[in-house]
């Protein structure tokens, strides 16, 4: 393995996230300032295609890079587009696989994540109030 592709590697391994192509190009480009975007977008094809990563497509979106290659569902925020791995109980799709011959699944579902909700929520509060939410309710005299 290349010193180039190592170092991608490492990156995807080491991020807890799942990092967009030009998001692992920001953070190998600082460990190796001499790095080509195109060697990163090379290596992350190489890495996919060996199966050591997973090249995850994303609607409207630029696609993301995931540690764990074997098939696993997504909770992507359809708010912000955080990308979270999910748990899904075992023999929970073999009901609709039965006899079909699968090799591979790219399940993701969508929501609006934690964090969103509650901006949703602050941002509603302001506006019905008129006052950040944080605000004192009565005017200190």
């Amino acid at each position: 393995m290349t010193k180039q592709r190592r170092l991608v590697y490492d990156i995807i391994s080491r991020a807890p996230e799942h990092h967009t192509a030009e998001e692992i190009y920001d953070i190998a480009k600082e460990q190796m300032p001499s790095l080509a975007r195109g060697t990163v977008y090379r290596n992350l094809g190489i890495l996919a295609e060996e199966g050591k990563i997973q090249r995850l497509e994303m609607p409207c979106a630029p696609a993301r890079y995931d540690r764990n290659s074997r098939p696993h569902p997504h909770l992507v925020c359809q708010e912000c587009g955080q990308v979270e791995d999910m748990t899904m109980p075992e023999g929970l799709l073999d009901p609709l696989t039965a006899g079909l011959g699968i090799t591979g699944y790219d399940l993701k579902l969508f929501y609006v994540c934690a964090q969103c909700r509650a901006q949703e929520r602050r941002t509603l509060n302001e506006s019905s109030t008129g006052k950040p939410e944080n605000a004192p309710r009565h005017p200190q005299v």
